[in-house]
């Protein structure tokens, strides 16, 4: 059985730069110049699925989104 793969979205532009997502889940996603948060990738695998959902959860603007594939 394959392993399930996931899609994070965000919605960009309500980014409020606050770090929280970069501080939890350094491996996947990055502040840009822009001062935003961004994924440094959208797919992510069941193995990176645990840290992204944390990432979402501490966002205040809850604008992280993970959805199965």
């Amino acid at each position: 059985m394959a392993k399930a793969k996931y899609k994070i979205t965000q919605e960009h532009e309500k980014c409020i730069g606050c770090m929280a997502c970069v501080s939890v889940c350094p491996e996947n996603w990055a502040m840009k110049d822009d001062g935003k948060a961004h994924p440094k990738k959208t797919e992510i695998d069941e193995k990176e699925y645990k840290k992204n959902q944390e990432a979402a959860e501490v966002c205040p603007v809850s604008i992280i989104h993970i959805k199965k594939l």
